[in-house]
């Protein structure tokens, strides 16, 4: 097999792997729910799908954290406004959720509260530099976020999905002791790997592809608990389009409010990445595991409103390349 050939292979399932995951992700569930038979290894299944999502989502940030230069982490001020529309639609959605019960539309705002809080999406750096923008500044608005994400999500929680006998208090802590390891602790152990073992993480980093194959068996994963979510929904279809319309209009928001706010310090790309392109497999499992479970689709929805836009991006810088070439 030439090299040019497996370039070409590599190369199609890179630009297809989002379609290839959704559909083996999907697939998968509604085999075994197809197959009775399968049905009694259900919560051995369950349960190693949900625990595997979050190490999956840590090795990830891991990877990423790696070829991180701490020295190039420097905050800017869009990074705090951008902070501020993350935490704070996220929290006053919340209070409404918590204190109007009956609040019409509750799917499509709890679907909006995953897609706002849901933290930088590991692979935004690439896309960023490849659209022009400063990918130190991504870098470290992720981990910014995900600091406020590891504080706010136990917060807001038990607020939003109190459960029976179990006091605010036992319940932030629980969930504070699945969500901050899973975003904090990369970070933390990247950088003692940097500096204590440098030959362990001259070895890490080599592996550039290593972080995409784990991406796509997450989505995978994220996909199959949001199928199950659907198939198990008694709801009907009104959920669904809810869900899906606030993915959209999530997503568009965020997009518009990063790039209008990165314009004012020049960092327009950065500021429009950072907001808008999401760890969407965080997403699916936050939904699954602490919201009502179907909205946990929005994360699936949002993945492809943001693919989408990001291809559109990428062909526009490409066309304007061609359009007007560098002078030598």
């Amino acid at each position: 097999m030439s090299s040019e050939y497996r370039y070409t292979v590599r190369k199609f399932l890179k630009d297809w792997a989002l379609i290839f995951c959704m559909i083996a992700g999907a697939s998968a569930y509604l085999a075994y729910h197809a197959v009775p038979s399968l049905h009694s290894a259900g919560p051995f299944l369950e349960k190693l799908v949900t625990n595997l999502q979050p190490l999956l989502v840590s090795a990830m940030l891991f990877l990423s954290y790696c070829r991180i230069e701490p020295h190039q982490m420097r905050p800017h001020r869009w990074m705090g406004w951008l902070l501020l529309i993350q935490g704070g639609l996220f929290v006053l959605l919340g209070l409404m959720l918590a204190f109007i019960p009956g609040l019409p539309f509750r799917y499509g705002v709890e679907s909006a509260m995953l897609c706002l809080i849901c933290p930088t999406a590991t692979a935004c750096a690439v896309i960023t530099g490849k659209l022009g923008g400063n990918m130190a500044g991504v870098v470290t608005y992720t981990v910014l976020i995900n600091m406020l994400v590891a504080v706010l999500v136990p917060l807001m929680v038990p607020l939003v999905h109190p459960s029976a006998g179990v006091s605010f208090s036992t319940a932030f802590l629980k969930i504070l002791a699945k969500v901050f390891p899973m975003l904090i602790l990369p970070c933390l152990l990247a950088w003692l790997v940097r500096y204590l073992l440098p030959g362990l993480h001259a070895r890490i980093i080599k592996y550039t592809e290593l972080p995409f194959y784990l991406w796509t068996v997450s989505l995978g994963l994220a996909i199959l608990l949001s199928t199950r979510a659907l198939v198990h929904s008694t709801s009907g279809l009104e959920p669904l389009a809810e869900i899906c319309v606030a993915s959209l209009v999530s997503c568009a928001f965020q997009f518009w409010a990063g790039k209008k706010i990165g314009a004012r310090s020049r960092c327009r790309i950065s500021a429009g990445q950072a907001l808008g392109q999401k760890n969407t497999s965080f997403a699916i499992w936050l939904g699954y595991m602490y919201f009502t479970p179907v909205v946990s689709v929005a994360g699936g929805f949002y993945s492809i409103w943001h693919n989408c836009y990001n291809s559109y991006q990428l062909y526009q810088k490409r066309k304007d390349k061609n359009l007007n070439p560098v002078q030598k």
